[in-house]
């Protein structure tokens, strides 16, 4: 047996394999958006008629309106979770590109991108600016995005009607550190040891949220530990979640 020709025979199955896989993902990816793009032209269609922007409903039909919009808000959910957990699995092998991040700025950007989720909940979201100085990380952009996004997602999500959110930016030694902290449900004691596992749905959460992957939590800290930080939470029954995360600065 040719040791030699059997490695490149595994090599080369494996490149097959890593393209096929690849296509995969960027199929998934454009099918989701897509839909995800028409359910939301949907969506605002059908309030444009509860809102009785376009003409007087009678009760009943507001009653299916109201129906038909509650179920097209669930389809939204269902087709952002697959975006979300075939988005994680590219992170996973994809690799870094590391470059400055300034991390003040991302994580205005961020605020701005979740401002219509939060004002549809009545949510405040707070960005308590520090006054010193802040350095720019050493981060992959997209991935560190991503952070922030799952983070604040989260704190919308299961956050309670007309609750608040604050977010944080210090300088820590050689890191700077940021922290996301809801007025919501809080995380169960079950959860507070498994909430960064793959897969694991905290029962609070659920009872907030049916629909959900269980990979935001999970993804965040694998990015966050790749960069060579660290992240943390500290959570309290009925009065909410803080979660910190730590970035090293860049040199």
């Amino acid at each position: 047996m040719d040791t030699n020709q059997d490695m490149e025979k595994l090599k080369a199955e494996n490149e097959r394999l890593a393209k096929l896989y690849a296509a995969k993902s960027d199929l998934v990816s454009l099918s989701v958006h897509q839909v995800r793009t028409s359910l939301s032209a949907i969506k605002w269609i059908i309030k444009m008629f509860l809102d009785g922007d376009l003409g007087t409903s009678t009760p009943e039909q507001q009653n299916l309106l109201a129906k038909a919009y509650e179920t097209n808000d669930r389809a939204i959910n269902i087709v952002s979770e697959l975006l979300v957990a075939n988005k994680a699995e590219e992170i996973m092998e994809k690799d870094y590109a590391y470059g400055k991040v300034d991390i003040k700025e991302m994580i205005d950007s961020a605020v701005f991108d979740f401002s219509g989720e939060a004002y549809e909940k009545g949510i405040e979201v707070i960005f308590l600016k520090p006054e010193m100085e802040i350095p720019h990380v050493r981060a992959d952009r997209e991935k560190l995005r991503v952070v922030l996004q799952n983070l604040l997602e989260n704190a919308i999500k299961y956050s309670n009607k007309h609750g608040k959110i604050f977010i944080t930016l210090v300088k820590d030694g050689g890191f700077c550190q940021v922290s996301v902290k809801d007025t919501g449900v809080g995380i169960s004691e079950e959860g507070k040891k498994k909430i960064f596992e793959k897969f694991y749905r905290d029962p609070e959460a659920q009872k907030q949220e049916i629909i959900g992957s269980g990979m935001g939590l999970f993804t965040t800290k694998n990015i966050v530990e790749t960069h060579g930080g660290k992240i943390w939470f500290d959570s309290k029954d009925k009065e909410g979640t803080t979660f910190f995360f730590t970035i090293p600065i860049a040199e």
